[in-house]
């Protein structure tokens, strides 16, 4: 195992409450998705995690069809092995995709939520949870039994909290109303993208969500799959991201060579300039920019290698450089400021509750 590295003292990690709970999650966590159990396996993954735990990161997210649970089981693995502390580590993993394709061992059923969360935890070792996310909406089943069979497993004590992930307001809304009319638990976070490049839905789309029930967001992809690192300004090179799993990134390689695709390259590396004046890189610049929004609960990095992770976490040290004046620079070079409806005026009422 290799020896762990420490960038900064874990006291320095910012945490934050996911979204109206009173749990509190690290503002960078750590994924399994495409790394822990895919394309990194045994020992380096005890890596990766000693050394996100040492630097401050004790949230993990995962997800039944990651690697098709070989993430859950490599995460368990792990945190059996490091003899860390249960009550030390936030856990959260995703259902829908399941690791089998049988007509129920997909979906967000009653039947495949409630399996789905067993087998989980078998393949985490772990008794429970803290957050259990419906990794995307069902159309086929009803929100009602959505929130139904998530308050089930909630009040079995196999996840203290449920959460959504790419669900729309609407379905996001629908979800808290059949919550409050039958006196239940309603999500307490969104997991979605969130990145320089995809802004609208986390920024415009989920506003009302913030300001009315609190909501919070744990994000992937804030990196844009690795373009806002850089490495892609003069291609694909070898290794990355897009060379090792094309079939997740087919759509986003077709555009780099496009207009659009171009103009985003451009826009990196004016970026790029501004994490230079902040003693700093662009990796960093973009993982801070999207840790600065208040409605971030926690940014969920992924990560290869520890020495990728603690790269990543040179946000920390970003975050605090982001003025205003710097935030608005950044602004001008995006271009992409997704304008927010402004609630209608209620009319004024007389001292009796008239018109």
């Amino acid at each position: 195992m290799a020896v762990v590295q420490r960038e900064f003292d874990p006291k320095d990690m910012p945490f934050r409450r996911l979204g109206p709970s009173g749990l509190r999650v690290p503002l960078f966590s750590l994924g399994g998705w495409l790394t822990l159990g895919g394309s990194v396996i045994g020992d380096p993954v005890k890596d990766i995690i000693l050394t996100a735990f040492e630097n401050g990161i004790n949230m993990i997210d995962t997800a039944e069809g990651y690697a098709s649970g070989k993430s859950e089981q490599e995460i368990g693995r792990v945190i059996k092995e490091l003899g860390l502390r249960r009550t030390d580590l936030v856990i959260t993993t995703k259902l829908y995709f399941g690791t089998r394709k049988g007509h129920n061992d997909t979906g967000l059923s009653r039947k495949h939520i409630i399996e789905g969360t067993k087998e989980s935890l078998e393949r985490l070792e772990l008794d429970y949870v803290d957050v259990i996310f419906a990794h995307r909406p069902d159309s086929s089943v009803t929100i009602e039994e959505v929130v139904r069979a998530f308050n089930f497993v909630i009040e079995k004590g196999w996840a203290f909290y449920w959460a959504t992930s790419e669900w729309s307001a609407r379905e996001i809304e629908e979800a808290y109303h059949i919550a409050d009319k039958l006196n239940l638990v309603g999500p307490i976070a969104e997991q979605c993208q969130h990145h320089m490049f995809h802004r609208e839905r986390p920024e415009k789309e989920y506003d009302p969500l913030y300001r009315k029930y609190g909501l919070g967001t744990t994000t992937w992809s804030s990196l844009a799959g690795g373009l806002l690192t850089g490495k892609y300004n003069d291609g694909i090179p070898e290794g990355s991201r897009y060379s090792t799993h094309p079939q997740f990134y087919s759509k986003v390689i077709e555009t780099l060579q496009s207009g659009e695709g171009k103009e985003k390259i451009e826009k990196v590396r004016e970026l790029t300039k501004i994490a230079e004046e902040l003693d700093s890189t662009t990796t960093a610049l973009a993982l801070a920019w999207v840790a600065k929004n208040p409605n971030t609960s926690t940014v969920i990095l992924g990560a290869s290698t520890p020495e990728q992770l603690l790269q990543n976490l040179e946000a920390v040290k970003v975050l605090p450089k982001l003025t205003p004046e710097i935030l608005e620079k950044i602004e001008e070079i995006l271009k992409n400021k997704p304008q927010l409806e402004v609630p209608a005026a209620r009319p004024a009422l007389d001292r009796f509750g008239r018109l």
